[in-house]
Formats: C-alpha cells, sequence, structure tokens
C-alpha cells in the first residue's frame, strides 16, 4: 500500500510539472521590433515634419545669429591692433554679451526641441501600443513580446503586419480630407 501512494505522489508532481510546459506550448506569441515601428511607421515620419515646420525657422534664425556673431569676432580680431583701447574694451563687451545671449538662446531652443520631441514621442508610442493591442488581439494572439528578445523565429514577428496597419491608418485620414477648392 505504500509504493502504490508513493507512486500516486509521483504521478501527480510529473504531471503538474508538464502542465506548465503544455499550457505554454499552447500559447500564442508574437514578437514587434519597436525600435523599427517608431522609426518606419508613416506617423513618426509626420511627427518628425510637424517638428521640423515647428521649430526649423528658429534653429535658422539662431543659426544666422552664430554666422552673425563669427564674422564680428573675426573682424575684431583683425581690427583690435587699430582699435583705440576704449573701442576695443567696448567690443569685447559686445562680443562677450553677444555670445552669451546666443548661447542662452540655443539652449533654450534646445530644451524647448527635447521637450516637444518627448511629448510627441509620448503621444506616437501609445498610438503604436495600440495599434499592436488592436492586431494582436485580432490575430488570437495571447502575448506580444517587444523589448529585450534575444531571439525570434521571423514567423513570430509582427513588426511588418503592424507598419502595414499604422500606413493604412496613417493614409485614411490623408484620403478622408476634402480637397481644397479652386477659386
Amino acid at each position: 500500500m505504500r509504493i502504490s501512494s508513493l507512486a500516486l505522489i509521483v504521478v501527480g508532481a510529473v504531471g503538474l510539472a508538464l502542465t506548465p510546459a503544455a499550457y505554454a506550448q499552447s500559447q500564442k506569441i508574437a514578437v514587434v521590433d519597436s525600435q523599427r515601428l517608431l522609426a518606419e511607421a508613416p506617423q513618426a515620419r509626420a511627427v518628425s515634419q510637424a517638428l521640423e515646420g515647428e521649430f526649423g525657422p528658429r534653429q535658422k534664425t539662431i543659426e544666422s545669429q552664430k554666422k552673425d556673431f563669427e564674422a564680428r569676432a573675426q573682424k575684431f580680431e583683425r581690427d583690435q591692433a587699430t582699435m583705440s583701447e576704449s573701442e576695443r574694451n567696448k567690443t569685447q563687451r559686445d562680443l562677450r554679451d553677444s555670445q552669451l545671449n546666443l548661447e542662452r538662446r540655443a539652449k533654450e531652443f534646445q530644451e524647448d526641441v527635447q521637450l516637444r520631441q518627448n511629448e510627441e514621442l509620448q503621444r506616437l508610442q501609445k498610438v503604436i501600443y495600440e495599434s499592436v493591442r488592436v492586431y494582436a488581439k485580432a490575430q488570437g494572439f495571447d502575448i506580444v513580446l517587444a523589448g529585450g528578445v534575444i531571439y525570434s523565429n521571423d514567423s513570430v514577428d509582427i513588426t511588418s503586419a503592424v507598419l502595414t496597419n499604422l500606413t493604412s491608418k496613417a493614409a485614411a485620414p490623408a484620403a478622408a480630407a476634402p480637397a481644397p477648392k479652386k477659386p
């Protein structure tokens, strides 16, 4: 009697040990390359173009001011030997103030760009996450892995399919937009 009880315990333990493996094999798992989605999604290109339009003019202004400052600094270097001491001191102060002002504007610009990029990245990540979730649910996937995957078979990579969905979503609003009226 004692042997049969031990045999039942061993069989039960083996059965419990195999249950997670059998359950895991029945799971439908997919992998998505989130970096590729962020890089190739049409929504990402639209965000990039919007940010360029928003910050491009300001960047050009700063670059123009930088060139102007550099030209003034070069002129000062050439002409300082012929300047009076008071004129030289005044020009040095003006150049120093201009440089500090330019550096402050450039730093503010970088901070503004970084802030807007982060805002748009968060919005874009939500769109991509939702697209992956909707696709995975429609295809019956139980788990979708995004980061930290060392290896995956191409058959479980749904990145291209999600990109196709994102592209169709990006094209739909553009097609629905009314054509501009001709005068």
